[in-house]
């Protein structure tokens, strides 16, 4: 069995929950018939009772999971420091939050929380005795344009390494590996009236990995760029392609991964984002947890046609079983990091 799960977030089908066309348990049914077993869940987009569960909701929901042969893996968190107009949350509010959250994620048999990434390391340090208390891993979100090595991550990690603690660390999300521009974005881009020449100059410096604020002002100033083409360019700036060599150096500090993607090819290839290398990586350290699917595409093109996120997801994990498999046929057993 590979050490390498697969799971999705029940946010991959957003789209489809908003409209009504499926049901969070359909998510479920879905997940599971493609083999994908593991269940990211948003409690408050998800549980419609939160942040009041009872126990006999938390019996519902493991009833309703062991049904279709599927289980919890992540908890995704939220932390509302702006609930209140005048004053944001105090510090003893925000951690007060998080320790709701990692009980009620303890409650629901689920060991790793995603934690915002703006959440500070000292508040989270005050937050890591309940982690160990309840066994809930607080993974901060690596999300772009934060990256593996970015200063406010490593942070985080210097404050795990400080205290000595297993339950405090990151949980990458695969947009940081963004290696070409998504078409998905470009196409959108063109019917809001970007014109071609400057859209393929817009893709030419992402592939070219120029920094982005040299590509903003060429486009807003040098070419006088429109209100579609400025915007496309500000995409540049959560469009990192971090090295997928250097995911092995921070795998022990995470237990999950939020596999975001945008679109997937009919040949169950990404365009975008570098899954034939991060994978590899994954499997040559040993790193042991679940690729949990995080489809965001429907937002690029449900001006034009109806989202189909089912057959996206189901895309994705053809890929990742490809993928895995590939490269434990080249890397073979490792130890579990």
């Amino acid at each position: 069995m590979s050490k390498i799960q697969r799971g999705v977030s029940l946010y991959s089908f957003q789209e489809e929950l908003f409209l009504g066309r499926m049901s969070v348990e359909d998510c479920v049914v879905f997940a599971s018939s493609i083999g994908a077993n593991g269940i990211e869940i948003l409690p408050e987009q998800n549980m419609p009772e939160f942040p009041n569960v009872t126990d006999a909701d938390v019996a519902r929901w493991q009833d309703m999971l062991a049904r279709h042969g599927a289980h919890f893996t992540c908890y995704d968190m939220f932390l509302d420091t702006k609930l209140r107009k005048d004053s944001l949350l105090s510090d003893d509010e925000q951690v007060d939050s998080i320790v709701r959250d990692i009980k009620l994620a303890s409650r629901l048999g689920i060991r790793n929380m995603r934690v915002l990434v703006f959440v500070r390391p000292d508040i989270l340090a005050r937050c890591v005795p309940f982690a160990e208390q309840y066994d809930v891993h607080l993974g901060v979100e690596v999300h772009a344009p934060w990256h593996l090595e970015h200063a406010w991550i490593l942070r985080t990690i210097e404050e795990a390494d400080r205290l000595g603690t297993r339950h405090l660390g990151i949980l990458p999300d695969m947009g940081i590996f963004m290696k070409h521009y998504p078409p998905a974005f470009r196409a959108r881009f063109e019917r809001q009236g970007a014109r071609p020449e400057v859209a393929q100059f817009i893709v030419d410096q992402h592939e070219a990995k120029i920094m982005c604020e040299y590509t903003i002002y060429e486009v807003a100033v040098k070419m006088g760029g429109n209100k579609a083409e400025v915007a496309m360019a500000e995409t540049l700036r959560h469009a990192p392609f971090a090295n997928p060599k250097r995911i092995g150096d921070y795998a022990p500090y995470f237990r999950h991964i939020q596999a975001k993607f945008y679109e997937m090819n009919e040949d169950c290839t990404d365009p975008a984002i570098a899954y034939d290398e991060v994978i590899p990586e994954l499997v040559k350290c040993g790193w042991e947890g679940t690729l949990s699917s995080e489809y965001e595409g429907n937002r690029w093109i449900q001006d034009v046609h109806e989202v189909d996120s089912r057959e996206q997801v189901r895309r994705q994990h053809v890929m990742f079983e490809r993928l895995i498999s590939q490269a434990e046929a080249k890397y073979g057993a490792k130890e579990t990091v």
